[in-house]
């Protein structure tokens, strides 16, 4: 395992809609080290290097222990733009689109 969180042994990872995204900030309070307020005042996801992932859609990796931190930034998004996936088969498993 590198590190990464799993749903049922599978590495996650996030991204948000910035076509959602109100600019409140509450992800970056929650988990500062994978979301960030960019210049346009909307929030991006980071990765491991982290730089901002700021083309529609990208994704970074969940780190284990920032789980229930970028878990609690989807749930209280005033936007519903957080989405967390398993990496294997896109399946959301946190955010507007869980099941």
């Amino acid at each position: 395992m590198t590190g990464e969180a799993t749903a049922a042994g599978e590495p996650l990872e996030v991204w948000i809609d910035q076509d959602l995204c109100t600019g409140d900030g509450i992800c970056v309070q929650y988990a500062p080290e994978v979301f960030e307020l960019d210049i346009d005042g909307l929030a991006y996801v980071k990765g491991a290097d982290d730089e901002l992932r700021q083309q529609p859609g990208d994704t970074a990796p969940v780190p284990l222990t920032l789980l229930q931190d970028v878990v609690d930034s989807a749930k209280e998004c005033p936007g519903d733009c957080i989405h967390v996936r398993r990496v294997a088969d896109r399946v959301e498993v946190y955010g507007p689109d869980a099941p």
